[in-house]
């Protein structure tokens, strides 16, 4: 399944500029940043499950804001980007 995080941390301290950098590489390991502050992560039920158990436990509840959007299995149909087109293809091979 295809889901979209995006999230909004609070860096006006020291401790939400850290709370950023964690969410992010959190996202990093799960996903592939197509914006700032989103992710389009492919994933399994139980990687979904790990990953907002993970990104819930880093963010201040009372400072930040995450949300998901759930593509499905079906998300090619429901993805369409204007502007620069960006090559990356989730189900796609990774070169490193």
């Amino acid at each position: 399944m295809l889901v979209v995080v995006t999230y909004d941390v609070c860096t006006e301290t020291k401790e939400g500029q850290k709370r950023l950098r964690d969410v992010a590489k959190i996202c990093e390991n799960y996903g592939q940043r197509v914006q700032k502050s989103v992710f389009e992560c492919l994933m399994d039920p139980q990687q979904w499950v790990k990953l907002k158990q993970r990104l819930g436990d880093q963010i201040n509840m009372n400072e930040d804001s995450l949300r998901f959007y759930y593509l499905g299995k079906n998300w090619k149909s429901r993805v369409e980007q204007l502007g620069i087109v960006n090559t990356y293809d989730p189900e796609g091979s990774i070169l490193v």
